[in-house]
């Protein structure tokens, strides 16, 4: 049952931030930006703005991985780590795909390696936290709950958002 309550959290927040990364927000496909670019250097152009490393939208693209981490690595917390990234990597990658395939934003390289580390880090959490309390069916009741507010809490926030816009 509390596998099941995760895959769903788990399942909004990945439709959460495919609204937010892929379609920019927006609910007409005729405001999406019209970018079709691909930048295949780590760090590299997309990165840097008025000659320096803009490091907002690299720590906000970790940032977000990070709550896709802690679900998969409560998820699959038997598996080996490698397949807990996997799927991780893969989301990110269809992400990046979908905007250059659609003209619908950037394609970064960068973007790619920061959201799966955010991933890899919500992973390295989870264990963390496993190892610390002993206890992870403690650890899961803790997590479970709030996961479950910050999910409310963000479908909450969006839905002002949205009706602020409208």
């Amino acid at each position: 049952m509390k596998n099941k309550i995760l895959k769903i959290l788990l399942f909004i927040y990945v439709i959460i931030i495919t609204w937010i990364i892929v379609f920019k927000m927006q609910f007409n496909m005729q405001y999406l930006p019209y970018i079709r670019s691909i930048n295949l250097i780590p760090f590299g152009e997309s990165t840097i703005i008025n000659g320096k490393i803009d490091l907002s939208e690299i720590i906000n693209n970790l940032i977000v991985f990070i709550p896709v981490g802690l679900y998969i690595g409560m998820i699959s917390k038997n598996e080996k780590f490698y397949k807990k990234i996997l799927p991780i990597f893969l989301l990110t990658l269809i992400f990046e795909t979908t905007q250059y395939m659609f003209h619908i934003g950037a394609t970064d390289i960068t973007d790619i390696i920061m959201n799966t580390l955010g991933g890899v880090l919500g992973i390295l959490i989870i264990n963390i936290l496993y190892k610390i309390f002993k206890n992870e069916e403690k650890v899961d009741k803790i997590l479970e709950v709030l996961a479950l507010i910050c999910t409310v809490l963000v479908v909450v926030f969006i839905s002002i958002l949205i009706i602020v816009n409208l």
